[in-house]
């Protein structure tokens, strides 16, 4: 079902999304409602002064509590396989921090912050940094059900105005994880 009359607020005009998630990806969406707050938006994004978090689920017990993933992507494609993001040396600098929360039955619920916003950024660094990607990921993770990766909080800067800082809860199919936020 379409929300989009709701989402225009009484405004004419569509709202636009100021990035993106993936297609499997639930949480949080910035929209602007019209072209000013689209600039102001826009810019923030490319200063990188918007904060965002995700939780995922990754298909392995994570040993350290938190980190760095600094490893450069690049797009490789394939006629088997399609395209998907690895790392390369020769590719755009991408930056995760990334904070373990729990671990059970095997898997653990894992916090990222990207600094950078490449295409599958976390997707691609929690396959490299852990040995295994993210539970229900048929690309880069562990396939088999939903893809457990949940854009859960934002935070925007305005100027002159009340930063937005904004959370999502994780969708019933994450399951119940003792710490989670």
């Amino acid at each position: 079902m379409s929300r989009l009359d709701e989402l225009r607020c009484g405004f004419r005009r569509d709202p636009t999304p100021m990035h993106r998630l993936d297609t499997d990806t639930s949480g949080c969406l910035l929209l602007a409602r019209d072209p000013k707050a689209r600039a102001q938006f826009q810019k923030s994004f490319e200063s990188r002064q918007v904060e965002k978090s995700y939780l995922a689920i990754v298909g392995s017990e994570i040993a350290g509590e938190e980190g760095v993933i600094d490893l450069p992507l690049g797009k490789t494609s394939s006629a088997e396989a399609g395209w998907r993001m690895v790392h390369d040396p020769k590719g755009q600098r991408a930056v995760t921090h990334w904070r373990r929360i729990a671990v059970r039955d095997g898997n653990s619920l894992v916090e990222f912050r990207p600094v950078t916003g490449r295409t599958h950024q976390i997707r691609a660094h929690a396959r490299e940094a852990f040995g295994s990607g993210i539970v229900g990921d048929r690309v880069y993770g562990i396939p088999g059900g939903p893809m457990l990766l949940h854009a859960s909080r934002l935070v925007v800067p305005r100027e002159g105005k009340q930063i937005i800082d904004v959370t999502a809860p994780p969708p019933d199919y994450f399951g119940e994880w003792p710490d989670a936020p």
